[in-house]
């Protein structure tokens, strides 16, 4: 059954406010073996100032093509990703990214973790440690400033991660299941931080995440994405009051988005499944 393309719904306009992103139709194709696959078809949003977006799909979606395209790590795609009006293409320093993966640098203390990217700016020292003692305290690491992330728990890192992320003011900040590795007491109590952050700079924020319970307790709206190739399933508002921490988890509001959401996501994943199924069957027939 083919879906069409969805896009954000209609507001009135005098509740309008020009995007400070806007991803338009992003096609991307890859070559694989097999022939081309089509990763990610028709994609179109819009993202507001201060706004968090959380994007979720079934393994195979194309969250983390997406977030590449917009991050400006990958080329060769349809469609046009503009900031603030304006198109972009490659990495730009109005996009701040923070990966699953470790991205600390072992050799550096907290602080200078922090401050990498204002060395590499050609910010004097003395105005580099000063900015990244500033978000070393927005993240809450005071007092581990000269600390190894090998000093450091997981959650920890990614704090650090972020921190040096946020050093750079970008006006938009990516994060492609930062808490992914962590356990779930952790990614909660992790979240709490991110929406105090997030609240407090006013920054505009784009999640990618398999984890429903993380996608409705953060963001302002949530993505559905299809399985393969990756289109918008549906935009979900999470209307629950700010500022929110985990303990609203429990409550029955929460709970309706997570099983609204889950039930699409169940949707997509059997898809998945079928599709994965019915591959496998035809390559051990050609063997």
């Amino acid at each position: 059954m083919s879906i069409a393309p969805a896009r954000d719904p209609v507001v009135p306009a005098e509740a309008a406010q020009p995007p400070l992103l806007v991803v338009d139709d992003i096609v991307m194709r890859f070559e694989t073996p097999e022939g081309s696959v089509t990763a990610v078809e028709h994609v179109s949003f819009d993202v507001k100032q201060g706004e968090f977006l959380a994007v979720i799909g079934p393994s195979g979606c194309g969250k983390s093509t997406l977030f590449n395209i917009i991050g400006g790590l990958l080329d060769g795609y349809q469609g046009r990703v503009a900031v603030g009006g304006k198109r972009i293409i490659g990495p730009h320093r109005s996009i701040g990214m923070v990966f699953q993966e470790e991205s600390t640098f072992p050799w550096r203390t907290v602080i200078d973790n922090v401050a990498f990217p204002l060395e590499v700016a050609g910010m004097t020292k003395a105005e580099r440690i000063e900015r990244a003692r500033h978000f070393v305290r927005l993240v809450g690491l005071d007092g581990f400033e000269r600390r190894y992330p090998a000093e450091l728990s997981g959650g920890m890192r990614q704090r650090v991660s972020m921190a040096r992320t946020l050093a750079s003011e970008p006006k938009i900040m990516l994060m492609d299941e930062p808490f992914g590795a962590l356990d779930e007491q952790t990614r909660l109590l992790l979240g709490d931080k991110v929406i105090q952050i997030q609240q407090e700079l006013n920054q505009t924020t784009l999640l990618i995440t398999h984890n429903i319970t993380e996608a409705v307790q953060l963001a302002d709206r949530v993505l559905v994405m299809t399985y393969r190739p990756g289109r918008v399933k549906r935009f979900v508002a999470i209307d629950l009051p700010r500022p929110r921490n985990s303990e609203i988890v429990g409550s029955d509001t929460f709970g309706h988005y997570v099983a609204q959401i889950w039930s699409d996501l169940r949707e997509e994943a059997s898809r998945g499944m079928i599709a994965d199924e019915s591959r496998s069957r035809g390559r051990g027939r050609a063997e």
